[in-house]
């Protein structure tokens, strides 16, 4: 009598990876909008887009993304922001953002934007904040009614060019207790260290609100080492770069410090092969990273923009780097457990949320 054969783990397609439960740390309001979306409120603020075709704009955004470039690749938001100045625009792109969420399978997602770019219309920082958080509650409203919930927090981030990072840090606070959960910095990284912003980070420091920066990704190490050293950051933006302080799976101290402490690294890998900041998803760092033990988190980073979703991200790693379903579900523990929330609340999202998502999925 043969022995009874093993049953086999289900193969992981694109379908059977939209069903996981997924979270994304690292993902930008004004890179996600839907194409359409875009073109209708073009319209209406008179606004001159590339085309105004929506499956036209979609190709022409990753097309144009495609540069190699962090830099060039910035400036196409140029059009997604020209339709955030006002009231309609906001409540619009944040509700729709967390239903493409929640149609992608995400359970816990934080969403990041820079209110500093959204005030051509008239509206203060305040209310800029206060009008994307009434859009956001009303996706998660529509989402829980529909059946499938998603937890949105947002962090705000300063724009590290210029000299408003204070008054957004002090937005942060304000609003701790209102949906946003954190603050961070973006914008071109090179010749813009994060140390120039040190007044910001302290009082988020004083005030006790979390916050990552946006480092290691077109910029070394330094940038790493000054993020977490110099200003306290608790997860790092990107962070691919950290690769270059590993030599034949030998961690120097930067690298050691950042796995042994469990600093999280929001990757993003579509984007990095935008930017150049990865040649491949084979070869892209978020594998060995993973084997080396380091928190690494999987991300879209600017959904639009890259023309990507959480269930691509996972999809191409299943089938271009070899992952699992553990693969899967470790990073997607691994993005709750460095959650800018309390703790009882991330582990509750783990236990009743995720975990019975992947056994029920799988």
């Amino acid at each position: 009598m043969s022995a009874p054969t093993a049953p086999t783990a289900p193969r992981l397609d694109a379908d059977t990876v939209r069903r996981l439960p997924k979270a994304v740390l690292h993902d930008h309001l004004d890179g996600g909008l839907r194409p359409a979306t875009v073109v209708e409120l073009a319209e209406s603020a008179g606004h001159t887009l590339p085309t105004t075709d929506p499956g036209e704009l979609a190709a022409w955004y990753v097309e144009a993304a495609n540069s190699g470039d962090l830099v060039r690749y910035i400036a196409t938001f140029e059009h997604t922001l020209a339709v955030m100045q006002t009231r309609e625009g906001l409540l619009r792109t944040a509700e729709e953002y967390v239903l493409d969420l929640a149609a992608d399978g995400v359970v816990y997602g934080e969403v990041r934007y820079a209110p500093e770019l959204m005030l051509n219309g008239g509206l203060t920082l305040a209310e800029v904040v206060e009008t994307v958080q009434e859009g956001l509650a009303a996706g998660m409203a529509k989402a829980a009614a529909a059946g499938t919930p998603v937890r949105v927090g947002t962090l705000l981030c300063g724009m590290r060019m210029w000299d408003r990072t204070r008054a957004t840090a002090d937005l942060a606070v304000a609003f701790r207790d209102a949906g946003v959960v954190g603050f961070d910095i973006a914008g071109a990284e090179d010749g813009f260290p994060p140390a120039d912003h040190l007044d910001a980070f302290a009082h988020l420091r004083r005030e006790n609100v979390p916050f990552t920066i946006h480092a290691g990704e077109a910029h070394g190490l330094p940038s790493i080492h000054q993020a977490l050293q110099v200003c306290g950051a608790q997860r790092i933006g990107h962070g691919v770069r950290i690769t270059d302080d590993i030599v034949d799976g030998k961690l120097g101290r930067l690298a050691g410090w950042v796995r042994d402490r469990r600093i999280a690294l929001e990757m993003c890998p579509t984007s990095n092969l935008q930017t150049g900041a990865a040649t491949s998803i084979a070869e892209h760092p978020i594998t060995a990273l993973k084997d080396l033990g380091f928190r690494v988190t999987l991300n879209t980073d600017n959904r639009l923009v890259s023309g990507t979703t959480m269930t691509r991200e996972m999809t191409l790693l299943v089938e271009e780097a070899g992952w699992g379903a553990e693969d899967l579900r470790a990073v997607t523990v691994n993005a709750v457990k460095s959650a800018f929330l309390p703790f009882d609340e991330r582990k509750a999202l783990i236990e009743d949320v995720v975990l019975p998502g992947y056994a029920s999925a799988l």
